[in-house]
């Protein structure tokens, strides 16, 4: 309920003119997913369409999945960035909320063989991207004075892997990403998060080899892959209301293969 009394909704003091924190999480929350045609991104994106969130995914071409609402995005390309937030405002009716900063690429070689233009292409589009992405959310959720921000990385990142220097320097840096903006927003209400998966079971590691599978697993404590839903459900957990004291942490869902790091 809306009073006078000054109070805390997502660690800041909020005043009657604010959304109170039950408001907040009973309605239902507009919220972006940047990469959110395959894969992980469309997991996410179904999970909060499934438990009734406004969701809309950007993807670079194409048609949006059925059941999704999608905007065109290069997150390469700020005014691209700026156009898509633009559009999905629109469809959402108001800023967005959640921002789920997933969109990703990979260029693998090894470290003599990588190019300039191998190692640019990824750290643009999966660190610059994502900092693209949240420099033009948060002047909708600072205005809010709350938001959530998500930022989707990966194992490698922690542990590190041959032939991927360029992926790995890429999703480490959202880790830092996420610790500056809660550093520097921490007090308006936002909260920033990095969600770290492991293997996933996709079509591609179906198509391993029995004795790569059993490689990979033998560093897996849980001794399975994860399923695209149990990363979506961790990112979901993020940017509900248990989440609301949690900010610039790594959440890893590997089944314990990078622990420690």
């Amino acid at each position: 309920m809306l009073g006078t009394t000054p109070r805390y909704v997502y660690g800041v003091t909020v005043s009657d003119t604010t959304i109170s924190a039950d408001q907040t999480a009973s309605r239902p929350r507009a919220v972006l997913v940047t990469g959110g045609n395959r894969g992980i991104g469309l997991a996410i994106a179904r999970s909060f369409a499934e438990a009734g969130d406004d969701v809309v995914i950007t993807h670079r071409s194409g048609t949006p999945p059925e059941g999704l609402r999608g905007v065109i995005c290069d997150v390469t390309d700020s005014e691209s960035v700026d156009r898509a937030f633009t559009e999905a405002e629109q469809l959402l009716g108001r800023s967005v909320e959640v921002l789920v900063a997933n969109a990703g690429i990979t260029k693998d070689t090894l470290l003599m063989r990588m190019s300039d233009e191998d190692f640019d292409a990824v750290l643009d589009t999966n660190l610059t991207g994502a900092f693209r992405c949240a420099r033009r959310a948060v002047k909708g959720m600072i205005r809010a004075r709350a938001g959530r921000i998500i930022l989707v990385s990966s194992v490698v990142g922690l542990l590190g892997s041959a032939g991927q220097t360029n992926y790995a320097a890429s999703k480490a840096g959202l880790v830092g990403l996420a610790r500056s903006i809660t550093r520097e927003l921490g007090g308006r209400g936002i909260t920033a998060n990095v969600v770290a998966p492991g293997f996933i079971e996709t079509e591609m590691t179906e198509q391993l080899s029995e004795d790569l599978r059993k490689t990979y697993l033998s560093g897996i404590p849980a001794g399975r892959f994860a399923t695209a839903e149990e990363v979506a459900g961790a990112v979901r957990f993020l940017a509900g209301p248990d989440a609301a004291y949690i900010s610039g942490a790594v959440i890893p869902v590997d089944g314990g293969l990078g622990m420690g790091h």
